[in-house]
């Protein structure tokens, strides 16, 4: 069984940076990161791959957000630059039995719980 633990979240000001974290037990092949605001549909900001570690990114998030992964650690990142308000949100680490599920929220079969972004003006 696959489990998904973020962190790395928190209150921060407007132009700063944070780098998520996401600690994954279990073995994990396609990894991306969403991002839910209270009452919506969680919104996808980027994935990676396995095993050719290929990233792929929403079109809102090319230029501030950046997915990583140790694999050996067992871990995925997201470094976000540039924090505004409208980034803050719940951000989710998903995992996929599948090799590159993308943007597909349905195809990702493990999901974390969440750790939040809080960002002032």
């Amino acid at each position: 069984q696959v489990r998904l633990t973020e962190s790395g979240g928190g209150l921060v000001q407007a132009g700063g940076s944070l780098r998520l974290s996401c600690a994954a037990s279990g073995q994990t092949f396609g990894v991306g990161w969403f991002r839910q605001a209270p009452g919506a549909a969680p919104e996808y900001i980027a994935s990676m791959s396995w095993p050719k570690m290929i990233a792929d990114y929403a079109d809102s998030a090319q230029d501030r957000f950046t997915i990583s992964r140790d694999y050996a650690k067992n871990m995925i990142y997201l470094q976000i630059e540039n924090l505004k308000p409208e980034d803050t949100a719940l951000y989710l680490c998903a995992a996929s039995r599948l090799y590159d599920p993308k943007n597909r929220a349905e195809l990702y079969n493990h999901w974390g719980q969440g750790t939040q972004v809080t960002v002032g003006s």
